[in-house]
C-alpha cells in the first residue's frame, strides 16, 4: 500500500493495522495482503517501527505483546522485556551508585525485540524472517543515520542464517535468533559485536545475558467488566492498574453521570489514583516478588478501596492499601507540589487473530551509533529502583516493572477491542479513557480518538530509580485535561480540589481497533494529533 493512501482511521472486513508511522502500517498491510496473518503483519510492522520511530523504540529495546490466537481461542501475553545483568558485581554497583539516567549504557536491559518477534513468528506466524524484514531493510538501505547500514547488515546476517539452516521454518527462524543472541553452535558474530559495544561503552551486559534471554509466554491477567473480559500483561508491567481501576469503577454508574461530566472525570481520576498507589507499592516482576495480585483484584479489597473515593473532594495524598491484611490504607503520604519514548501497534486479520503490542526503548540522543551491529540500546533499567526491600528493587536477571501495557478485550470469548498507547505513565490512563468511550458510551475508535481526554500525575515517576520513592512522586492532586473539556466542568473539578492544567495537544499517543461480533467488521483509528496512522485491507488488495 502506498503510504500516501494511509490515513488515521479505516474500516475493513478483511484486516486492519494501526501503528505509529505510515510506513509501518504499510508494511503490516502488505503482509496481510499476501496472505500473512496478524502475527506476521505485527512483526513486519514492529521491524519497520524500529527504523521510522527510532528513538521511541529500537531493536535494542523492548515490546510486550498480547495475542488472540483464533485456532485455540486463547489470549497469551509475550514478555518482550529484557532483564537486568546477571552478574552480582553489576547489581552491587547499581546498589552502591544508583541506576544512571544520563544516557549511558549502564541503564540498558538486555535487548528483547528480536527474540520477541521471532518467538511470535515461530509460535503464531506463517512467514519467514526474510518476508517480515524486507520493508525494514529497504528503509535502512535508504537511510542516512550512522546505525542504518550497520543494522541492515545485522538483519541480513539473520536472514542469511535462516536461508542456510536446514530444517523446518521454525528451526530456521530459531537459528537466526540464536545468531543474534550468541546461542548458535557456530556463528555468534552479532552477539560478539553487541558484547564489544557494551564493553567499549562501559556497560555490564555480556554474552551470557544475551544467551540467557528468552521471551516467556504467559497467561494474561484478566477481569470481567460490564460483560467484557479485559486482558493485560502481569505485574512486570503496569497493566493491572487498568484492571484495578475498572474494578473500582464497577460501583459507579458512569453512563448516568455522562461522558465528560465533572462527576465522571472526578470518579475516574480518583479511582486511578488509588490503583496507581497500589502499583507503586506492590507491582514488580512476579518471578522475583510475591505480588498479591489476586488480593488486589478481589471483591473484598476493591470494596474497601472504593469507600475511599470522596465524590466532593480530590485526594492530594498517596494511599496504597494492604491487600494481605485487607485494610484500605497501608499508609498515607502527603506531598506538596513527560511522555516517554514509545510507539504503538494493533493488528487484526480475516481469520480472527488479533495482536496488540507496545514497542519502546527511549533511545538516548547520544550515542546512537549502535556499535558494529547497529543495535542502539534502551534505558529500561531506570524502571527498577535501588530501594532495599522494595519489590521492584534491582536484582540479577530481573525484569523492570515497565509502563508498556497493551490491551485486548474479549466478549463471549471472542476479541472485540485492541488498544496500544505510547506515553509512559499515561498509557493505562489513556487506555481507560478509550475503553470507557467504547464500552460505556458506545463510541467508535475514530470518534473516541476525537474526544477530549484527561490524566493525572498523582503517582510516582516510573522512570526515576531514586531509592527515596516518595521523592519521585510527581503531582499531588494534578489533573491534566484537554482544552475541549467545557470550562464549567473544569471549574467544578477545581472546586473539588483538582489542580487543573490544560493540554492543547494530544494526551499520550493511542491506536485502537474494534471488531463487531455480529458483522465481523473491523474499525481502527490512531490519534492524528499524536502522529498515529491506520489502514484497512480490501478484498482487492
Amino acid at each position: 500500500m502506498d503510504i500516501a493512501n494511509i490515513g488515521h482511521s479505516a474500516s475493513s472486513d478483511v484486516g486492519v493495522v494501526a501503528a505509529g508511522s505510515a510506513e509501518s502500517v504499510a508494511a503490516g498491510i502488505g503482509i496481510l495482503s499476501t496472505g500473512g496473518n496478524a502475527a506476521d503483519a505485527a512483526v513486519a510492522t514492529l521491524f519497520v517501527l524500529m527504523v521510522t520511530d527510532h528513538g521511541a523504540c529500537s531493536i535494542g529495546g523492548e515490546v510486550p505483546l498480547l495475542i488472540y490466537d483464533a485456532k485455540t481461542g486463547q489470549v497469551n501475553a509475550l514478555s518482550g522485556q529484557g532483564r537486568a545483568p546477571l552478574c552480582p558485581d553489576a547489581i552491587a554497583w547499581y546498589m552502591k551508585n544508583g541506576i544512571p539516567g544520563d544516557g549511558g549504557i549502564r541503564m540498558a536491559a538486555v535487548p528483547s525485540v528480536v527474540d520477541l518477534c521471532i518467538t511470535t513468528l515461530i509460535r503464531y506466524g506463517t512467514r519467514t524472517l526474510a518476508d517480515v524484514t524486507r520493508d525494514a531493510i529497504a528503509l535502512l538501505d535508504a537511510g542516512s543515520e550512522e546505525w542504518h547500514p550497520k543494522l541492515a547488515r545485522t538483519l541480513r546476517r539473520m536472514v542469511e542464517e535462516e536461508s542456510i539452516t536446514e530444517g523446518s521454518r521454525e528451526e530456521k527462524l530459531q537459528a537466526s535468533c540464536d545468531r543474534f543472541y550468541g546461542r548458535h553452535a557456530e556463528r555468534n558474530d552479532i552477539a560478539d559485536e553487541l558484547e564489544s559495544d557494551y564493553i567499549a561503552k562501559g556497560g555490564f551486559l555480556r554474552r551470557a545475558d544475551l544467551a540467557n534471554h528468552q521471551t516467556t509466554i504467559e497467561e494474561p491477567v484478566t477481569i470481567d467488566y460490564r460483560g467484557c473480559t479485559i486482558c493485560k500483561c502481569d505485574t512486570w508491567t503496569q497493566g493491572p492498574v487498568l484492571l484495578q481501576t475498572l474494578r473500582l469503577l464497577e460501583g459507579f454508574d458512569l453512563r448516568a453521570m455522562g461522558r465528560g461530566s465533572a462527576d465522571c472525570v472526578h470518579v475516574i481520576t480518583e479511582a486511578l489514583k488509588l490503583a496507581m498507589a497500589d502499583r507503586d507499592e506492590h507491582y514488580a516482576d512476579p518471578e522475583f516478588a510475591d505480588v498479591p495480585l489476586a488480593a488486589l483484584l478481589s471483591d473484598e479489597y476493591t470494596a474497601l478501596r472504593r469507600e475511599l473515593i470522596d465524590m466532593e473532594v480530590a485526594s492530594h495524598t498517596a494511599r496504597p492499601g494492604d491487600p494481605i491484611a485487607m485494610t484500605a490504607i497501608k499508609r498515607e503520604t502527603s506531598f506538596e507540589s513527560g511522555i516517554g519514548g514509545t510507539t504503538t501497534c494493533v493488528v487484526s486479520d480475516r481469520w480472527g487473530n488479533v495482536v496488540s503490542a507496545t514497542p519502546s526503548a527511549n533511545v538516548p540522543v547520544a550515542p546512537r551509533d549502535g556499535g558494529d551491529a547497529g543495535v542502539t540500546f534502551n534505558n529500561r533499567l531506570r524502571s527498577l529502583n535501588t530501594t532495599p526491600g522494595h519489590p521492584n528493587c534491582i536484582e540479577p536477571g530481573k525484569r523492570p516493572r515497565i509502563t508498556l501495557t497493551p490491551t485486548l478485550v474479549l466478549k463471549d470469548n471472542a476479541p472485540i477491542i485492541a488498544i496500544s498507547v505510547a506515553g509512559g505513565d499515561l498509557q493505562d490512563q489513556t487506555t481507560l479513557n478509550l475503553l470507557l468511550d467504547v464500552i460505556e458510551f458506545g463510541l467508535t475508535p475514530e470518534d473516541a480518538m476525537a474526544q477530549p481526554r484527561f490524566a493525572t500525575q498523582h503517582h510516582q515517576d516510573s522512570f526515576d530509580p531514586n531509592p527515596d520513592r516518595n521523592a519521585t512522586f510527581q503531582g499531588a492532586g494534578s489533573l491534566t485535561v484537554n482544552a475541549e473539556i467545557a470550562e464549567p466542568v473544569r471549574e467544578e473539578l477545581a472546586r473539588r480540589g483538582h489542580r487543573i492544567k490544560i493540554a492543547d495537544g494530544a494526551i499520550a499517543a493511542p491506536v485502537m481497533l474494534t471488531i463487531d461480533p455480529d458483522t465481523k467488521t473491523f474499525l481502527t483509528a490512531g490519534d492524528p494529533k499524536a502522529g498515529r496512522h491506520a489502514a484497512g485491507l480490501t478484498e482487492n488488495d
